[in-house]
């Protein structure tokens, strides 16, 4: 590896005010909502504007030996765009472009920094929109979408983001410029490197271009069902029972007792009754009111106290509370946010395993679910910049508690470095080596994003 200064003159030469290493932009890197910040601080910040910004600053890292960490809005959960002593910070986020929108095909091409709201507002011009939705939408990036494979509130009938992507122009770590996937809806030529890239979280390339599959605005009425139950439980079975029942809503949402009364708190509403828990769904379509009445009667029949509403402005500031979770959060303490996926049916176990590892650490651990797809985000609170040694003992029972409910560690947060001692554990030993040979192919120097997803020293 080079010395530093040797790299930044380098850097600096070839791309000028591109290369920031201000106080504020290198601190800042070294963190994402994660509440976890890394080792030390990056050597500069690198603001690409262009897809050749991204090749040249690879081609310097490569003869550098220099590691590189790729980084959107920095509102990761896993650490995984976190930089640390020696790291060139590659920063997408001045890469906004929407370069296409073709309402014939159904795709549009975007470069990788543009946020999830904006990109919505601009396709709804056109009569479409990109599916993917996390709670994040209004401030996380399309490519960091993409980088982690997060969808948010909408996968359960709209599917996740692999279902959303056609192709990726992609930046090896030498500066090549590859173009993976397709223009059509159908494409199996060779090896799906498209799907491979999609949460990858940074280490085979970067991703600069990205050509989305749409879909067109639905038509009709949104209806939005909110349904209270005397406690977590009884909510996670009565979303089991919608699923079973066939009928398949947009939004899905449940909200433990603890998360509801913290997000309540937040936005001033009135305090929820000790102990409930609460499911905010989502119908839309043309047969969104016929939907809706099923699924209240499913609920009504499962104790939840529902109501049901017809009015869209009405069902956005419902979900608004959903939404606010992650700042309502924040204002407890500092929080680990976490993200497991267990079968939809297997949702009231898991939920009883939170409970008793609860009972067992003597702490709380508020949770949200999107309940549609069984993707549940527990939440650990304590105080101070470090996760406490117990915090971590009650994360490592839970995440054991998803996978043997047949479940994963993560459904949409990704690995990074938070999670990166328990992959092996779900992969099984033969994989795991198998996806690290898989990373060394496009990566053979491992400069890019070094530590993440894989443990450094295995």
């Amino acid at each position: 590896m080079s010395a530093p200064s040797s790299v930044l003159a380098l850097l600096q030469e070839s791309l000028g005010a591109l290369v920031d290493v201000s106080d504020a932009s290198l601190e800042q890197a070294r963190a994402d909502r994660s509440g976890h910040a890394a080792v030390g601080r990056p050597l500069a910040v690198v603001h690409a504007e262009r897809v050749e910004d991204v090749q040249q600053t690879l081609r310097i890292a490569t003869a550098t030996r220099t590691p590189v960490v790729v980084r959107g809005a920095g509102t990761g959960l896993a650490g995984a765009a976190n930089a640390g002593t020696g790291e060139i910070v590659l920063s997408l986020r001045r890469m906004t472009a929407i370069h296409e929108v073709r309402a014939d095909d159904l795709l549009a091409v975007v470069e990788p920094g543009i946020l999830n709201a904006d990109l919505n507002a601009q396709l709804a011009a056109h009569g479409l929109w990109w599916a993917p939705d996390p709670a994040s939408r209004d401030i996380s990036t399309v490519g960091g979408n993409i980088a982690t494979g997060a969808g948010g509130l909408l996968c359960a009938k709209y599917g996740v983001v692999r279902d959303a992507v056609l192709g990726v122009d992609l930046v090896l770590a030498d500066g090549r410029l590859l173009h993976l996937g397709h223009r059509s809806v159908k494409g199996v030529t060779g090896l799906d490197l498209t799907a491979l890239v999609i949460g990858s979280e940074g280490v085979l390339g970067v991703v600069v271009g990205a050509t989305l599959k749409l879909r067109r605005l639905v038509p009709g009425e949104t209806c939005t069902i909110t349904a209270t139950f005397p406690g977590v439980r009884a909510a996670a079975a009565a979303s089991a029972a919608v699923t079973a029942a066939g009928v398949q809503p947009a939004i899905m949402e449940l909200m433990d007792a603890a998360s509801l009364a913290a997000v309540h708190a937040l936005l001033s509403l009135p305090t929820p009754t000790p102990g409930a828990a609460q499911l905010t769904i989502q119908t839309d379509g043309p047969a969104a009111r016929v939907e809706a009445d099923t699924i209240a009667t499913i609920l009504r029949a499962h104790d939840g106290d529902t109501a049901v509403s017809h009015d869209r402005e009405e069902g956005e500031r419902l979900l608004a509370v959903r939404r606010s979770m992650h700042a309502a959060m924040a204002s407890l303490g500092t929080t680990l946010i976490e993200d497991v996926s267990v079968p939809r049916s297997a949702m009231p176990a898991m939920f009883d395993k939170i409970a008793r590892i609860e009972r067992r650490y003597g702490i709380v651990i508020p949770t949200v679910a999107h309940a549609g797809d069984g993707n549940l985000h527990p939440n650990f609170i304590f105080e101070g910049p470090e996760t406490p040694p117990h915090v971590w003992a009650a994360a490592d029972e839970l995440f054991r508690a998803a996978i043997r409910l047949g479940g994963t560690l993560t459904g949409e947060h990704g690995i990074g470095v938070l999670k990166r001692r328990w992959l092996a554990d779900e992969l099984g030993d033969d994989q795991w080596r198998l996806q690290r040979e898989i990373a060394a192919v496009f990566d053979p120097l491992g400069i890019l994003n070094p530590g993440k997803v894989f443990a450094p020293d295995a």
